[in-house]
C-alpha cells in the first residue's frame, strides 16, 4: 500500500530505532528524531501508518509500536474477475448482470499446472493457434484423446492429441492438412495434458 514521503520516514526512523535500542521509541523520541514539533502530527503518521497495515500499536503498554512485515505481494493467478454474465456468439440474448467472479484457480484448481505458449498451427482446429498460452497439468500419465505434451525421443516436445494403437502412440494433429505423427511407445515421455487455454488480443 502507498505511503506519503513522511510516512516513510516515520516507518524507517522507527524501524531503525527498533534494531539499534530493541524496543520502540516513545512519540517524544520519534517528534525529536524527525525534528516534528507536534506530537499530534506524529500520532496522526502512526495512526496512517497502523490503518495500512505497516505497524501494530498496543493502547495498553507504552512503546508499543511494532513494526509488521512487509505483505507478499498478491498472486495474480488468484485475482477474481468479474463475471458479469453470459455473451451470445450468435443471436443476441437479454444482458443481465451477474455478481459471481472468476479467477484462474477456478480454471486450474489445485493441480500442478504450467503454462507453455503455442508455436505452431497443428491445434488449430481445437481453437489452440500460434500465440495462445496453454495450461498444462504436470503428469505421465495420460488418456485416448486427451491433448497432452509429448517429449518424443528425448528431444523435442509437441501438443498434440494421444491415442494408444498397440505399441505405437499416435499423436495427432487437430489440422486437416498435417499428418499424425506414429512413435514407438518406448520414446514417447508424457509431460501432462492440457486443462485450459488463454488467448491475448
Amino acid at each position: 500500500m502507498a505511503v506519503t514521503r513522511r510516512q516513510k520516514e516515520v516507518l524507517d526512523f522507527i524501524t531503525a530505532f527498533v534494531q539499534r535500542n530493541g524496543y520502540s521509541p516513545s512519540f517524544e523520541e520519534i517528534a525529536q528524531g524527525l525534528e516534528l514539533r507536534s506530537l499530534a502530527t506524529v500520532h496522526k503518521h502512526v495512526t496512517n501508518l497502523q490503518n495500512k497495515g505497516l505497524l501494530q500499536r498496543a493502547h495498553n503498554r507504552s512503546r508499543s509500536i511494532d513494526v509488521l512485515p512487509a505483505r507478499p505481494p498478491k498472486a495474480r493467478s488468484a485475482e477474481r474477475f468479474p463475471l458479469l454474465g453470459r455473451i451470445a456468439a450468435g443471436l443476441p440474448i437479454e444482458a443481465v448482470e451477474n455478481q459471481d467472479s472468476i479467477a484462474l484457480t477456478d480454471v486450474v484448481g489445485n493441480r500442478e499446472v504450467f503454462a507453455l505458449q503455442v508455436r505452431g498451427e497443428s491445434m488449430r482446429d481445437e481453437h489452440i493457434v500460434d500465440g495462445d498460452f496453454v495450461f498444462v497439468e504436470r503428469g505421465n500419465v495420460a488418456h485416448e484423446g486427451d491433448i497432452v505434451v509429448a517429449l518424443v525421443g528425448g528431444m523435442e516436445t509437441t501438443l498434440k492429441r494421444y491415442y494408444v494403437e498397440g505399441s505405437t502412440i499416435r499423436l495427432q494433429p487437430s489440422n486437416t492438412e498435417m499428418d499424425p505423427i506414429y512413435v514407438p511407445a518406448a520414446q514417447v515421455a508424457i509431460q501432462g495434458r492440457v486443462v485450459g487455454m488463454l488467448r491475448r488480443y
